[in-house]
């Protein structure tokens, strides 16, 4: 009876438990999706760790949760069991239709866009809009406005849609107040402050924003001071800290440095150490430019492993390494320098990637490079690449660097990090001497039209002498090959009457091609068709002048060969540059003659922002069977020999003075700039200079008398030139040193410009 009741017992407690077992364990045979609206159903279940027929596990039906969490497409997500079924309930995100700025003022629409992530048509989620909010506020931040605030409204659309608008308070702009140097002892806090890219607040960076705060400036100026003393022979410098610190109103910044200078050091001997097959040391030995005794200097340095790298590169080595060997003798505070010449790493560019471009073109910038995707990497291509950017003047800032890949070991990424700036100019040039009398100029130019890097260029001059207009395009890559071309559509009326009593008008085009044929020297062509007409002869002008009335047509071929070895085209500091010019006319027209010119300078830096620039020209014109008409003669004066005024220096009737025109001539200029003690920042430069030059004879005649030397004419003089917020300003002083008695000087020169 016993047995019995036990056994009664155990089978109620089985049928009891029985329920509770099947509902943990069994098998899924449905799974059930609720809520959906664009997402199809079989997405949802291949988001999940569960399919139907599976064994039903709690863990599994936790992991689905959390997945479905992380596609970002659902706001909210719920998961239960029904039985044999597992239901599960979603809530879509919903998707952007559009995206708005409101309040923005100081920061376009275009630059909150490109710092954003979010996009219409994209699922809508709070944490992105978060993270959006957050790189809005570090764009205000990096623009000096620390006040900005952002607050994300979401208006809620038919269809799950959402449009997304961000209120913006922009707030008041922090400034820097002051700049600060701890440690500093060689040089002062005004000198340092020259150095940074950070400035303090004034009134007339009101066209700058370089006197806001920044972090990542602050960031860039310990790394520009780390590169100022390491120039100056700090070899053991070091900034401590750089730390910005709110006023008391919050008003803005006070930034403090804290530095340690070291000992300044001296180069001491410099060798080379060659591991190279084939490669002599001795054939680097000029490179060394660095002279012991002279204060180190880590940017010379750098300047001869790029030297070495470029010339072990010509002859061949497409995989090099030159690592300078600092050896420090710190009794006797010298330091001697090994460069180690090894067999680089086989390294090859697996990409090139571009920021920064808002306008301009990729293809403009890639078609720059000397590297290719593929090709072996070489340092000095790349800084060649580089420099040619730079060239191209429409950035204001160009950074190339390369990182390792991280695909392949032997791979390597080129980056380049453009800072854009206005490639647009309006200028106004503003003209007077006592010969000249009054010229106001206007051009309107883009050289980097609709971001291709084609050059448009509109110009008009409206003077008592000159008055103007010229169309010129030109398109550097045509059909993107090596090749530029372009057009120039010009009409000039010149009121001569009193350099040589008559006027001239000029009408005509040309077409142009040119091609690089090696990496410094450039071919250009161009045919040239022009309409030539002297009227308005004086009564009392000279006979040699009336014999001139009347129209030619010249129809000629140019060739000009350039061979470039500056370091910069824009702002040259170093380096050389030869160029040939020929002429033939000929090719139909009245004309028919031969021109020849030839010119070329050199450019030496003498000290820090201190350039000395020797230039000269010469030129010849020969006829062809036939006299040169006065439109097709030399003058000198004004901008190629200041000191003279325009066609102040030439032949000239003996009895009227009018100016004749020479058929040859040769001018050149000696000229130092150097700064005059103001802030960098201000772009005021000072320049002392010696113009010469000499002009030929003119035609023969068979009467009268012409007053002619060619014997060299000279003047000194001094000038300021200042880039004004409003454009670039010059100011010429020029005193002639030699001249003759018939020859017209000038005193001063103003020349004004704007840039938009």
């Amino acid at each position: 009876m016993a047995f019995v009741r036990g056994l009664a017992l155990a089978s109620l407690l089985l049928a009891m438990a029985f329920p509770a077992v099947a509902q943990e364990g069994g098998r899924v045979r449905q799974i059930v999706v609720q809520g959906t609206q664009r997402i199809e159903v079989e997405t949802v279940k291949s988001y999940m760790a569960l399919a139907e027929g599976d064994p039903y596990s709690p863990e599994r039906i936790d992991r689905s949760l959390k997945t479905l969490f992380n596609t970002g497409l659902f706001a909210d997500v719920a998961i239960r069991r029904e039985g044999d079924a597992v239901v599960v309930r979603v809530v879509e995100n919903p998707i952007i239709n559009r995206i708005a700025y409101e309040g923005n003022k100081r920061i376009k629409d275009e630059q909150l866009e490109q710092e954003t992530q979010l996009r219409p048509r994209v699922v809508f989620t709070r944490t992105k809009v978060q993270n959006d909010v957050k790189r809005v506020l570090d764009l205000y931040k990096r623009n000096g406005r620390f006040a900005a605030t952002v607050e994300p409204k979401i208006i809620q659309l038919e269809q799950n849609r959402v449009d997304l608008v961000y209120e913006i308070s922009e707030g008041e702009p922090t400034y820097v107040k002051r700049i600060n140097f701890v440690g500093n002892r060689k040089y002062t806090d005004s000198r340092l402050r020259e150095v940074l890219a950070t400035k303090e607040e004034r009134w007339y960076r009101f066209l700058s924003s370089d006197d806001t705060y920044d972090p990542d400036r602050i960031t860039y100026d310990r790394e520009l001071l780390r590169r100022y003393y390491l120039k100056h022979g700090f070899a053991d410098f070091r900034v401590v800290s750089g730390v910005a610190e709110l006023t008391p109103d919050r008003g803005g910044f006070f930034v403090t440095f804290t530095v340690e200078e070291g000992d300044r050091y001296t180069f001491g001997k410099s060798d080379i150490k060659a591991n190279l097959k084939n490669l002599n040391a001795d054939e680097l030995s000029p490179l060394l430019i660095s002279e012991e005794g002279e204060w180190y200097n880590a940017d010379e340095v750098e300047q001869i492993v790029q030297s070495m790298t470029d010339r072990i590169g010509q002859k061949g080595f497409a995989f090099v390494d030159v690592r300078p060997q600092i050896n420090r003798d710190p009794a006797n505070k010298v330091i001697n320098v090994t460069y180690d010449v090894q067999e680089g790493p086989r390294v090859y560019v697996e990409r090139i990637d571009i920021t920064g471009n808002v306008r301009t073109l990729d293809k403009v910038i890639r078609r720059e490079f000397r590297l290719v995707e593929g090709d072996a990497f070489n340092t000095a291509k790349l800084r060649r690449s580089r420099q040619r950017i730079k060239d191209l003047n429409f950035f204001e800032k160009v950074e190339v660097n390369n990182v390792p890949s991280e695909t392949a070991p032997d791979r390597t990424v080129v980056k380049v990090d453009v800072q854009e700036k206005s490639t647009g100019e309006l200028s106004f040039g503003v003209g007077w001497s006592t010969i000249a009398g009054p010229l106001v100029e206007a051009s309107l130019r883009e050289r980097n039209l609709l971001g291709r890097g084609q050059d448009l260029r509109l110009t008009a001059s409206v003077g008592t002498k000159r008055n103007q207009a010229e169309l010129s395009f030109t398109e550097p890559y045509f059909l993107d090959r090596g090749v530029s071309a372009g057009f120039d559509i010009f009409a000039v009326t010149r009121k001569l009457q009193r350099e040589s009593s008559y006027d001239a008008k000029a009408m005509g085009a040309s077409l142009r091609t040119g091609y690089a044929i090696t990496e410094n020297l450039r071919q250009d062509w161009k045919y040239l068709l022009r309409r030539d007409e002297v009227e308005n002869v004086s009564s009392a002008a000279s006979t040699f002048i009336k014999e001139q009335q009347g129209t030619s047509t010249t129809s000629s071929v140019q060739q000009t060969l350039l061979w470039d070895y500056r370091d910069s085209r824009i702002d040259p500091s170093e380096g050389y540059y030869v160029r040939i010019n020929n002429e033939l006319a000929g090719f139909g027209g009245t004309q028919r003659f031969l021109r020849n010119n030839i010119g070329g300078g050199h450019y030496f830096p003498l000290a820090e922002q201190v350039t000395l620039g020797i230039s000269g020209n010469a030129g010849h014109i020969l006829g062809l069977d036939e006299k040169i008409r006065i439109t097709e003669r030399y003058f000198l004066g004004g901008e190629t020999l200041r000191g003279f005024a325009t066609a102040g220096v030439s032949p000239r009737d003996a009895t009227t003075g009018d100016a004749l025109g020479g058929l040859w001539q040769y001018y050149g200029t000696a000229q130092v700039k150097f700064p005059v003690g103001l802030p960098d920042e201000y772009g005021v430069l000072g320049q002392a200079f010696t113009d010469f030059g000499g002009i030929g004879q003119t035609e023969k005649y068979s009467t009268g008398t012409i007053n002619h030397s060619s014997t060299p004419r000279a003047a000194v003089g001094v000038g300021l030139s200042w880039k004004s917020p409003m454009g670039p300003v010059a100011v010429d002083i020029a005193v002639p040193v030699m001249k003759e008695a018939f020859d017209e000087t000038e005193f001063f020169r103003f020349n004004f410009g704007t840039r938009f």
